[in-house]
């Protein structure tokens, strides 16, 4: 038989431990979640991408402002022959070598040669700055 001094301990115990796991495990997790964002490089800041224009980053991506709020992120490589796009202008992903363009918001070829859309990467917006995600 259990003692009132000891249920009223097992129960303060329990539910201490119970107030631990729940006061630390959210704070933990978004911890980890902030370290994980800030492990990815920064491909760009959005004030650095102006409305309907856009930016070729490291030579692999193309980041571009369809809209005040829209972000789009595509390879930078042509899939006509693999040329690196060089710029966005006039609503559209130029690339140099042979004059394909592609749609800033979808990626769709607007002008070929090239085949088909760039492939499209995931990115997160987040305090200003643009990821992958």
């Amino acid at each position: 038989m259990l003692t009132r001094r000891a249920l009223i301990t097992r129960g303060g115990a329990a539910g201490a431990g119970v107030m631990f796991l729940w006061a630390s495990t959210p704070a933990e997790a978004s911890s980890a979640e902030a370290a994980e964002e800030a492990a990815k490089p920064v491909l760009a800041k959005t004030s650095s991408i102006r409305v309907g224009g856009g930016k070729v980053v490291k030579g692999k991506y193309v980041i571009t402002r369809p809209k005040r709020n829209v972000f789009k992120c595509f390879s930078a490589k042509c899939t006509h022959q693999g040329c690196t796009v060089s710029g966005v202008s006039g609503g559209t992903i130029n690339c140099p070598c042979h004059g394909s363009k592609y749609d800033i918001t979808t990626g769709a070829v607007v002008q070929g040669p090239a085949p088909r859309a760039l492939p499209r990467k995931k990115i997160k917006v987040s305090g200003g700055k643009i990821r992958l995600a």
